[in-house]
C-alpha cells in the first residue's frame, strides 16, 4: 500500500508531500490543484510503460508543466509588502515525482536535456531514478539507482553489482531495465505500478461507447471508455459480487434490476425500473443513470487492483445518487487502496460516513492555493511525512 505521495515543480504543485491511507479523499475548491495531483499519479503510471515523456508532450512539454512561480516565495511577498519578482534559479530545474509504500518506494527526476543538434530538444531526460525498500530513501535502502545514462543494482547479497548498465536518457529505468536474476524487486515495483487503475469522467452523450450494443467477452475489468459495460456487468453477475451488484442498483433505484441479454454474441443492457412496462436499453438511459451503472461495474470488479484512482466520480450524478455511490466506494476500499479526487463536499461527507463503518483507515486531504502554489490545508512542517529526494 502507498503511504506517501511526493511532487515537486509540477504545475501548481511546487512542493507537496501527502500522506496516503487505505482510502484517501482529495478535495478542495476549483483550481486548487486537484486535477494536477491526479495527473501526477497518471505520470507515474506512464513511466512504468515508458510513456512519461510522451504524456508530458501532450501537455505542451516540460516547460509548460513546470511550476511557473519563483523558486522561493519570500516573507515580503507573503505579507503583501512587495509583488513577486523574477529571481535567478539556484537549483537545477526539474520535475520530480515519487511515492513510498509499506514495501518499496520510487522517485524520478526529469530535467531539460543538454542542447544538441536535434529537433527534440524539449524532450525531458531522466536525471535520476531510485527504487528503495521500506518507507524512506536512504543509501542503505537503495535497490536500484539510475544516474543519467547508467543504472546500478544490488545483487542478492546486498552488495552493488559489478556491472553498470547503460540506458537511454529518455527511457525510464522502471520500464526498460529489469533482470530477474539481478534485481527482481525492480520488476515487482514495475508490475505494482502497472496494476494501478484510473477512471476519469466516463462519456454519457448520445454517441458514448457505453450506449452501443457490442460483441462481448468475459470482462473482469471495465474499460476506461465504458464500451464493455454490458459485458462487465454480466461478468459480475456470473463470477463476482452478485448481492453487492443487486444492492448497489436497489440503493440508487429502488426495486430496479439489471439484465444483460445477448444475440449472436452482441451484449445488450436491459434496465428494469419499477413502474415501467418494458426495460430500457443503454441508449435510453439518462446520463446520470448510465454513469452510475458505469461506476457500479468499475467498483465491483472481480479483479480488484492494488490502487484504484477516481477523478470527480460525482460528475452528472443527481445528489440523491451520491450516498449510493459513496457506499460503493467504501466497499471497494476493502479490496483495493483508493484515492478519490472530488470537489463535491456532499460526496466526500457521504464517503466518510460510509467508510468509517468499514475501516478506520480513511484520510481526507483538502488542497488550497496560496500565491499560486497548492498546499495541504492544515499541514505544518511537523505533520509533513518524511521524504528525501535523490540528488542529481
Amino acid at each position: 500500500m502507498l503511504t506517501t505521495l511526493a511532487v515537486e515543480n509540477y504545475r501548481s504543485l511546487r512542493d507537496l508531500v501527502l500522506p496516503l491511507s487505505r482510502l484517501t479523499l482529495v478535495t478542495g475548491a476549483n483550481g486548487s490543484g486537484k486535477s494536477s495531483l491526479y495527473r501526477t499519479l497518471r505520470l507515474l503510471a506512464d513511466a512504468s510503460r515508458n510513456g512519461a515523456v510522451a504524456a508530458l508532450a501532450r501537455e505542451g512539454g516540460l516547460p509548460s508543466t513546470l511550476w511557473a512561480g519563483p523558486e522561493v516565495i519570500g516573507r515580503a511577498v507573503r505579507d503583501g509588502r512587495t509583488p513577486p519578482q523574477p529571481t535567478r534559479r539556484t537549483k537545477p530545474v526539474g520535475l520530480r515525482l515519487g511515492f513510498a509504500g509499506s514495501d518499496f518506494g520510487y522517485a524520478l527526476d526529469l530535467g531539460f536535456p543538454i542542447p544538441a543538434d536535434t529537433l527534440f530538444n524539449l524532450d525531458p531526460e531522466f536525471k535520476r531514478e531510485c527504487v528503495w525498500t521500506g518507507p524512506s530513501l536512504r543509501p542503505a535502502t537503495l535497490l536500484a539507482d539510475r544516474a543519467g545514462p547508467t543504472v546500478r543494482t544490488r545483487d542478492r547479497t546486498g552488495a552493488w553489482a559489478g556491472d553498470i548498465d547503460p540506458i537511454r536518457l529518455t527511457d525510464s529505468m522502471i520500464s526498460e531495465f529489469g533482470d530477474p536474476r539481478r534485481c527482481p524487486e525492480l520488476l515487482i515495483v514495475r508490475e505494482q505500478i502497472r496494476s494501478w487503475r484510473f477512471y476519469d469522467q466516463f462519456r454519457t452523450d448520445a454517441e458514448a461507447p457505453a450506449r452501443q450494443v457490442r460483441i462481448g467477452s468475459r470482462t473482469p475489468v471495465l474499460g476506461h471508455d465504458g464500451a464493455d459495460l454490458a459485458a462487465a456487468l454480466r461478468t459480475v453477475q456470473e463470477i463476482g459480487d452478485v448481492e453487492g451488484l443487486d444492492l448497489a442498483v436497489d440503493n440508487a433505484f429502488p426495486r430496479a434490476r439489471l439484465e444483460v441479454t445477448t444475440t449472436d454474441g452482441r451484449f445488450e443492457l436491459r434496465f428494469h425500473q419499477h413502474g415501467l412496462l418494458r426495460p430500457l436499453g443503454a441508449a435510453e438511459l439518462s446520463d446520470g443513470t448510465l454513469r452510475y451503472l458505469l461506476w457500479v461495474a468499475a467498483l465491483l470488479t472481480p479483479r480488484p487492483p492494488e490502487l484504484l484512482v477516481l477523478n470527480e466520480p460525482e460528475t452528472s450524478l443527481h445528489p440523491e445518487l451520491l450516498p449510493a455511490l459513496a457506499g460503493l466506494i467504501a466497499t471497494a476500499a476493502k479490496q483495493s487502496q483508493l484515492i478519490v479526487v472530488s470537489h463535491a463536499q456532499p460526496l466526500i461527507r457521504a464517503i466518510e460516513a460510509a467508510a468509517h463503518e468499514l475501516t478506520e483507515d480513511v484520510t481526507t486531504l483538502e488542497l488550497r492555493k496560496e500565491f499560486g502554489e497548492t498546499m495541504l490545508d492544515g499541514q505544518g512542517e511537523l505533520q509533513r511525512p518524511s521524504w528525501h529526494w535523490p540528488k542529481r
